[in-house]
């Protein structure tokens, strides 16, 4: 999964929209529109509350637990509680549950296929890749895993660079991995130049999504996970502040939020389980877009309204992480087993990882902020921005 085309187009926006202090520091000279958003982003959420979570046993690793090897710290961040959950679990009684989705905008859903599909949302017409386990069973009731492509990737790149037809039959999901629009400079709308009305086009793409594929597969909506890479990750990072009260965790593969150019993060009543991933303080295109600075940036940020998560840094720059597939999955299972461990009913700051990350993640990851152990060694991918 090769991360990013050319951050060119990103060099020059730049410098158009923002000049150049001392010491390389960016200074805003020009406005474009607000970072700010109005109202609570959860205060939308509607819909009556219940059903059990449920993705089906699997072949991968499984939870984490209080003998789990791996970091066990917190770094400095928010205490964590340790909680044996799994999205396969039956909710326990009176814990807070996701909403039912949003009604689809478009008013009728359409017949949703394998593969592409071109859906209206809003008043657009859009496009994302469906993909089911090839044996899904009738009575299966599956978590969903929504995948955000880079800036120079597809759809059909995050498909094949991340075996996620491997990972949806071993692991048990549905994956819907959304085509970007084409109408902006970096595929998704993430930066301050981007108006609230084009933020909420793409809160709405979601939100249709989430509700289509929901009327016609058996979905465990206890069990809705975003993941990104790059600008997929700058996008992620935003749709978990702005529809957070529908995610039950987050993946974050070198995105992030604040600093001059990314828009903060904003602040959801559901405190979801997150991975802050990033390839150490070489991880930044052409020394303007820095991606160590805005992970930090995230993680001060899920500290302070206490949501649990792990970071993990493989100082390889702004290149594809060098994951080592468990036996039998793809290379990105871990980051899936996450999201499978992690559903929506878990407290603030609670994780079957709190003890510990599972075997299965790679060995520079920790629990909570300042607690990875960056990898060492030489990086088997080069840079691509």
């Amino acid at each position: 999964m090769k991360y990013g085309a050319i951050f060119l187009a990103l060099t020059t926006t730049m410098v158009m929209a923002y000049g150049c202090g001392g010491d390389g520091e960016i200074t805003k000279t020009t406005s474009g529109p607000g970072s700010s958003s109005s109202g609570d982003p959860g205060s939308s959420s509607s819909g009556s509350m219940g059903g059990a979570g449920g993705a089906s046993s699997s072949s991968s690793s499984g939870n984490a637990s209080s003998s789990s090897t791996g970091s066990s710290s917190t770094g400095g961040g928010p205490d964590y509680k340790f909680v044996m959950a799994s999205c396969s679990d039956t909710p326990p009684a009176g814990a807070k549950l996701a909403p039912d989705p949003k009604k689809y905008s478009a008013g009728t859903c359409p017949q949703l296929m394998e593969g592409h599909n071109a859906f209206p949302s809003g008043t657009a017409m859009r496009d994302f890749r469906l993909v089911l386990p090839i044996d899904m069973k009738p009575d299966e009731r599956l978590p969903i895993l929504f995948l955000w492509h880079w800036l120079g990737g597809s759809a059909d790149d995050f498909y094949d660079r991340g075996q996620i037809q491997m990972a949806a039959d071993t692991q048990r999901f549905i994956a819907v991995i959304p085509e970007s629009k084409g109408d902006i400079q970096f595929k998704w709308p993430f930066d301050n130049l981007q108006s609230q009305g084009r933020m909420d086009e793409e809160f709405t793409f979601f939100d249709d999504m989430l509700s289509c594929v929901s009327a016609q597969f058996n979905v465990n909506k206890e069990c809705v996970g975003s993941a990104g890479v790059s600008a997929g990750a700058l996008f992620t990072s935003q749709l978990g502040g702005f529809r957070g009260d529908y995610l039950s965790s987050i993946v974050v593969l070198s995105g992030g939020t604040g600093g001059a150019l990314i828009k903060p993060f904003a602040n959801p009543e559901h405190r979801m389980p997150a991975v802050v991933l990033w390839g150490g303080p070489t991880d930044n295109c052409f020394q303007v877009m820095n991606f160590e600075q805005t992970s930090k940036d995230l993680e001060k940020n899920l500290d302070a309204r206490g949501h649990f998560h792990v970071e993990c840094i493989h100082n390889c720059g702004h290149a594809e992480p060098p994951l080592e597939a468990p036996a039998g999955l793809s290379t990105y299972a871990p980051m899936w087993q996450f999201v499978l461990d992690h559903p929506y009913w878990l407290g603030a700051g609670e994780s079957p990882y709190a003890n510990g990350i599972p075997a299965s993640m790679p060995t520079w990851c920790g629990v909570g902020t300042g607690s990875a152990t960056p990898r060492t060694g030489t990086c088997p991918g080069s840079p691509g921005c």
